[in-house]
């Protein structure tokens, strides 16, 4: 880890040592030892990452692909789920995908011991799952309804954040919640884009305005805003995930030197490398992060001691965040719990928070 700018501490704790996102390695138990690196078939534990098994199970036309070790399952265990997401979420929506198939080979299985209800198909509701995950996400409690089906039924335990991220924000900066309306998780969508581009770039393109820093959760909304952006000639830089170290660099060197008004910036690249942007005037959630300490994080990028001094005034700096009723559970990181319900009650549609309010 860099001594220099270090890193948060939840960076240095998920980061540190071998951060090899493909292994799969199988345990073998027996009376007075524990086997490793056995063979899928004859291993009492799986340990894996998601990526490592989508390696194995394959796609549909692949022809050396394998998937029938998944039919056995008793006991699946996820942690640090939410890390999932900010991988490929769909590897491991595929992976549960291929529980409890019937198997295509005996792979030398003693029938004998073979309980009656996995003859009978019925595996998929004995199998345990447990899920833990350090925020409480919508595609988190999906893959419990839709991919989790013990017959003993679900438990879910939430700890709901009283206080919220806005607790750690230093700068002094008027912070804006937006609330667009949406009838469907689907449709909220559409609404956020449209809300975004009627609503809020307008007033954001103007001179004053310079120094804008969007910040994009989802790496889909993230290709469509800059797509709109190079159709209507929107001077901005971008940093993803998929950005190389050489465009990042001259991305933020464009931004802080004010020849570039808009910088769009992903989730999942803070997540990975927590960049020191400097030179923010003006921040855009286009939605609330999914980490709550993503949003003080982001906020305190506004710190006097980053900014360049002849790119605008400690006077005119801004925050907004778009949100709607589907995006409460991540308001109510940021805000907590009690100002979200009491936001989701309120007829009007944007409220303002200034950092010590009460």
């Amino acid at each position: 880890m860099p001594t220099k700018n270090p890193k948060p501490e939840d960076y240095e704790l998920l980061f540190s040592g071998n951060t090899d996102d493909t292994f799969r390695l199988g345990l073998t138990l027996t009376k007075k030892t524990l086997k490793l690196y056995t063979d899928f078939y004859s291993s009492d534990i799986l340990i894996a990452s998601p990526l490592g098994l989508r390696m194995i199970v394959g796609a549909e036309g692949e022809e050396h692909r394998d998937y029938d070790f998944l039919a056995s399952i008793e006991v699946l265990i996820m942690d640090q789920a939410d890390v999932f997401l900010m991988q490929n979420w769909d590897h491991l929506l595929h992976i549960m995908d291929h529980f409890h198939l019937q198997p295509k080979k005996t792979h030398g299985t003693d029938f004998s011991r073979v309980r009656s209800w996995a003859v009978n198909g019925w595996a998929k509701y004995y199998r345990q799952t447990l899920v833990f995950s350090s925020v409480a996400l919508p595609e988190i409690k999906s893959v419990l309804n839709r991919k989790c089906q013990n017959y003993a039924g679900k438990v879910l335990v939430v700890n709901p954040p009283e206080v919220g991220s806005i607790q750690q924000v230093l700068v002094q900066v008027p912070q804006l919640f937006h609330r667009f309306n949406a009838t469907s998780p689907l449709a909220a969508v559409d609404a956020r884009f449209e809300y975004f581009i009627k609503e809020i770039l307008p007033k954001q393109r103007d001179t004053l305005m310079s120094h804008t820093l969007i910040y994009v959760p989802s790496y889909f909304d993230f290709v469509r805003i800059r797509n709109y952006f190079k159709k209507e000639d929107i001077g901005f830089v971008q940093i993803c995930e998929y950005s190389k170290d050489a465009k990042i660099a001259r991305a933020r060197d464009m931004f802080f030197h004010t020849e570039a008004h808009f910088l769009l910036y992903s989730e999942r690249v803070h997540f990975f490398r927590r960049f020191r942007i400097k030179g923010i005037r003006h921040i855009i959630f286009y939605q609330p992060p999914t980490y709550p300490h993503f949003y003080s994080e982001i906020c305190n990028l506004m710190q006097e001691s980053n900014q360049n001094k002849y790119g605008g005034s400690d006077c005119n700096m801004t925050l907004t965040v778009l949100y709607c009723k589907y995006d409460l559970q991540r308001v109510a990181g940021a805000l907590g719990t009690a100002r979200a319900a009491n936001m989701a009650a309120a007829d009007k549609a944007v409220h303002m928070f200034v950092t010590g309010d009460k």
